[in-house]
């Protein structure tokens, strides 16, 4: 059974305005010692942080690690006024975030120059465990196809600026303006893979294999292919459901590589972006298009024996059943919205950051 990793991204908002607030190292720290499970990381900006599961077997190993980490970032948010969301992007901000004092950061700070100032996302990433370094090239090579459906079924972030911006994964736009994003290209081995990372570091487009965007990478840390394409989810069982498919594609071996261009595929993310499950999307098996909906049902058919070998299929088909009649995080934080304006917002993300106690 192939283990598998979940990061996720939390903003801490004001109560009253969901407004990016800073937090302390100090604050950060204590937060950290309090994890019993996982760990609690500090993120790219000093109103973020980052909760990393140990790595684990399955979705009830993951989900038990999940709602610990939420819960502590949750209850800390509360005790200072504050409320940790599992947003792609922040409701609302007023442009005067801080970057986290560290050698890294100041790097790509320095990098990005004023794309830093707009640089307010959270995402979602999940690291599937591989450990033949050639077949985690070719792993990759079999996500890159699914990574729209993968947007489509999850993007989570339809508010910037204090506004409604159209999209399902505004995130997903802003991660577009870095030198390195969206889809990679498809890769004949680990070699060629290595090439074409070398070629962006002499380029200076990145700094080091580490700082690469794409949505799907090789993990330069672990023994992993890591898939980043998610926003932040509002819910565990949102975060669940996008590890589960996650690993059943990674982990299937005759499922066939995608040859659709990259052109086509970051087309698609873009449409992914903009619709969510209203989308137009390339077929990863035919490279025809076709919609997001057909196409998601077709990916649970296509991994279906490994779903079925990790015990997740009744899981995945729950949750895909539910993106249908409740909608994926952007249609439910609009819904929220509309329902009852920022008070309708601020119950929807704390109700996704569960006590510690009620882990089941």
């Amino acid at each position: 059974m192939a283990r598998f990793g979940i990061e996720e991204e939390f903003v801490f908002l004001d109560d009253a305005t969901l407004v990016p607030i800073g937090i302390s190292d100090a604050d950060r720290q204590a937060l950290a010692d309090r994890a019993m499970q996982g760990r609690v990381l500090a993120e790219y900006l000093t109103c973020q942080v980052e909760c990393v599961t140990d790595p684990v077997e399955t979705l009830a190993e993951a989900g038990a690690q999940v709602r610990h980490l939420r819960g502590l970032v949750g209850e800390h948010a509360a005790d200072r006024g504050a409320v940790a969301a599992a947003s792609g992007t922040a409701f609302a901000t007023t442009g005067s975030l801080t970057v986290v004092s560290a050698p890294h950061y100041d790097d790509v700070a320095a990098h990005l120059a004023h794309i830093t100032r707009g640089h307010e996302v959270n995402g979602l990433h999940v690291h599937v465990e591989i450990d033949d370094d050639e077949e985690r090239v070719q792993a990759l090579n079999r996500v890159r196809g699914w990574l729209p459906v993968l947007l489509a079924l999850t993007g989570d972030s339809p508010f910037a600026d204090g506004v409604d911006t159209r999209f399902a994964s505004w995130r997903s736009v802003v991660m577009r303006r870095l030198p390195s994003s969206w889809s990679p290209p498809r890769f004949h081995d680990l070699e060629d893979y290595r090439s074409q990372v070398d070629r962006l570091i002499e380029l200076h487009a990145i700094a080091d294999a580490a700082s690469l965007s794409w949505a799907a990478r090789v993990s330069e840390r672990f023994p992993t292919v890591e898939i980043r394409v998610f926003d932040a989810q509002l819910h565990p069982d949102d975060t669940l459901f996008a590890a589960a498919l996650t690993r059943a594609i990674a982990v299937t071996g005759d499922l066939r590589a995608s040859h659709a261009r990259i052109d086509q595929l970051d087309a698609s993310l873009w449409t992914a972006a903009r619709h969510g499950m209203d989308a137009r999307l390339v077929d990863p098996a035919s490279a025809e298009v076709s919609d997001a909906r057909t196409l998601a049902r077709a990916l649970i058919d296509a991994v279906r024996p490994a779903l079925e070998a990790h015990n997740d299929l009744a899981f995945v088909e729950d949750r895909l059943a539910r993106v249908s009649s409740e909608g994926t995080g952007a249609d439910r934080q609009r819904a929220a919205f509309e329902s009852d304006g920022v008070s309708g917002l601020r119950r929807l993300y704390r109700d996704g950051a569960l006590s510690p106690h009620d882990e089941h």
